[in-house]
Formats: C-alpha cells, structure tokens, sequence
C-alpha cells in the first residue's frame, strides 16, 4: 500500500510573515516559499509589523504583494487595536473591507477587559494572545459569556473567539470547562509545545518563545487536548528571527521560532493523516469561513533530517536542529 498521499494543502492560522518592517527577519516572499515547502496553501499573516497592520493601507499592500503568488494565499491579520497599544480599537469595517480576515494583538496581550469585550462585540473573528496564558483566558471566557448573553438579546452580533498558542495544562482545563457549556470558542496549539517541555531549553534563545515552554505535564496535556477535540486547531506561530538575535542569551533573546517547514513531520509523530487534515485543513477553514481549493502530495513514509541552513525561510536556525522526522511533503 502506497504511503504517497494526496490531501487537503494545510492553512495556518497564525504566522508571523514579519514584512512590511523586518524584511532582515523575513520576507513575503521567503515565508509563502517556506509556507509552500511546509504543504500550505494559505497563511493568516499576522499584525505585528511596522507600520503596524492597523490601516487600510497596510492591508491592501500586504493582499496585493501576495496575490501575485498564485500557489499560495495570504490572508492579512489586522490589529485589534490601533499601534497595538490595547487601548483604542481600530475600525473592524474598514480593515475588513480592505482585506482582514480576522483581528489579534499578536506580540501584546489585551489587558483591558472593556476594550476586549467591545472587541468581541464586533462580531469579527478574535484571534487572542495569551501571554499570562490560564488567568487571560479565565477572564476572557467570562467577558466571552457576558457578550453572548447581549448577543441572544439581540443588541450585537455573536462573538466569535479562537484562543491562540496554546501550552498549559490549566488553560486546556478552562477551554475544556468553556466548550462543555456549550460556549462557541475555538483555539489552536503550536508543533513546540507537543514537542518540547522546558527542560529542553537552553543558554541561549533558540527554544525561547511565548508563552515558554510548559513541563512535561503540560506537553502530554496538549496532545491529549489534539486527539481529543478541545484543541481545534494546530498552527505553526511560524515566528522567524535572524541567527544572531536567537543566539543571544535567553534573557535579551527575541521571542519566537521558526515552524513552517518542519509543522507536518512533527505533528505526523503523535496524530493520524486523519486528524492531522482535521487539524491543519478542515477546522481552520470552518473558523475562517473560507474555501481549501489547494491539495498536496505528502510521503508518510520518508524520513529526512531537519539542517535550518536549508530552509528556504531567511530563518536560518532552529530547535528542531538534526531531528531526524518522518513524514515529507513532496
């Protein structure tokens, strides 16, 4: 029996494309060749760049850029606030109309639970960074519940809210506890977090990301959470930075990693094909209301070695350094 497939082209919701303003880090270019590599057919780039994807033009220059690569598509990710700065929303219409497909203040946390729940009062879809990851998502699901209740009253439209980045064992506790009332939240986990524990980190930033790295509990608990349904969505929080800056002591080292071209292998080690396109294909698309035209070819079988240098993201350096994984896209 042939271990070539051919399957639906993954979307990653969540990937940090980082131009316009870190063309040093990556580009648009580099990251649709990396996000091709890895088997995906589209990206939700994130907002923060600089100038911030806060503006009608930012929108428009990242659709128009993108659109010129037709194996691939990008979906631009507006800020929820303007700047980032979590105090004064953007205009949702505006930026929607420009060519958003959803809103996060990716990179900063919203603390503020009255902007978060005027957020939610959108409509528009919420992608929430959770730094201080399980007490952010308690209050965020209460805030959730309070806007639900105006929206069965008629007074706005139904929230919608997909916690990103996923990692603690606590916080899979709180989205379990949410979905079991019937509350219509989505969130994803990233490939490090069913990978790595935080013993695995070292000197320097190569494994440093947030949220960080959890214990082994946390690690098993987010691969119970996949094969279970309470976590929808596997991204890769693709978050490419250059090798001196991952080098530097993990105090001052940049937050993020790599992930596009090694997600598919990594999530093949604990998960069927089944419910990686689960995963990776189908629930992403449910929750962007969007069509997957695009299909891949993948080899169940092969076995490669992870070597950075070869990636063709400008990331040239990754914790996933001379893993031997098995699973290629062809």
């Amino acid at each position: 029996m042939s271990k070539i497939k051919t399957i639906p082209a993954f979307i990653d919701m969540h990937t940090h494309l980082r131009e316009p303003g870190f063309e040093h880090k990556e580009t648009l270019k580099t990251g649709m060749a990396a996000g091709i590599r890895g088997g995906f057919g589209t990206l939700c780039a994130m907002p923060n760049t600089k100038p911030v994807a806060d503006n009608p033009e930012t929108i428009r220059f990242l659709v128009e850029e993108t659109s010129k690569n037709f194996d691939i598509t990008v979906y631009p990710v507006a800020a929820v606030t303007k700047n980032l700065n979590s105090t004064e929303l953007v205009h949702f219409k505006e930026l929607k109309n420009a060519g958003a497909i959803a809103f996060s203040n990716d990179g900063l946390p919203i603390l503020d639970q009255s902007v978060f729940k005027n957020a939610l009062m959108s409509g528009e879809l919420i992608l929430s960074h959770l730094e201080d990851e399980t007490n952010e998502a308690l209050w965020q699901i209460e805030v959730f519940k309070t806007v639900q209740s105006l929206a069965n009253q008629g007074i706005c439209p139904n929230p919608r809210l997909h916690f990103c980045h996923i990692s603690k064992k606590s916080t899979l506790e709180c989205i379990k506890n949410a979905k079991a009332q019937g509350l219509r939240i989505t969130c994803e986990t990233a490939p490090h977090y069913f990978t790595f524990t935080k013993n695995d980190v070292t000197s320097n930033g190569v494994y440093k990301m947030n949220p960080p790295l959890g214990e082994e509990a946390d690690k098993q608990a987010v691969i119970e959470a996949l094969k279970d349904g309470i976590i929808d969505v596997i991204a890769t929080d693709h978050a490419p930075h250059t090798k001196e800056e991952k080098l530097m002591p993990y105090s001052v080292s940049p937050n993020g990693i790599v992930g596009l071209e090694t997600a598919f292998p990594l999530a093949l080690n604990i998960l069927s094909l089944d419910e990686i396109i689960e995963k990776m294909s189908y629930n992403p698309a449910k929750i962007l209301g969007i069509e997957n035209r695009r299909e891949i070819r993948v080899d169940l079988d092969e076995k490669w070695v992870v070597k950075s240098s070869e990636f063709v993201s400008k990331c040239k350096i990754s914790p996933y350094e001379n893993m031997e994984l098995k699973g290629k896209i062809l």
